[in-house]
């Protein structure tokens, strides 16, 4: 399924889209780990561009990249 047209996703469609099961996705939403929208209630929707932001929290750095910021850090130190 093709979500970069769609803004707002279905639950279905946000299970989909994180490659995640039912079950684990309703964990997610009732413990506030995952940012959701629940507009009447009862259906539970998804905002695709703060489901991506979710997916790529606390990012780790690569090696490569810890190398060019201790570069830089240390030419604009001395």
């Amino acid at each position: 399924m093709d979500f970069s047209k769609s803004k707002v996703l279905s639950f279905s469609q946000g299970c989909e889209f994180l490659g995640y099961k039912k079950s684990y996705v309703y964990k997610l939403t009732h413990s506030g780990i995952i940012p959701f929208s629940k507009p009447n209630g009862k259906k539970i929707f998804f905002d695709r561009e703060k489901l991506e932001a979710w997916m790529l929290g606390n990012a780790s750095t690569s090696l490569q990249e810890k190398q060019i910021q201790a570069a830089t850090y240390v030419s604009t130190h001395n």
